[in-house]
């Protein structure tokens, strides 16, 4: 495929791949995304209220205008 390049190892096993962004930069963003939001899934989720009251508390001019 045009602009993906991949590496391989000393026994030609494919170790990494490269891609260019130019190209394929909007499907790369998808694919991060997936990893990223795979990555923080075992994270503890925060209410919205709690992080407001967080915020608020770390900053006095917080949702002052």
């Amino acid at each position: 495929m045009r602009g993906i390049q991949f590496v391989v190892d000393e026994d030609g096993e494919k170790t990494a791949v490269l891609l260019d962004l130019r190209e394929w930069g909007e499907l790369w963003e998808d694919f991060y995304d997936v990893l990223v939001s795979h990555s923080r899934a075992k994270e503890e989720s925060v209410s919205w209220t709690e992080l407001e009251s967080e915020l608020d508390a770390e900053s006095p001019n917080h949702g002052s205008v």
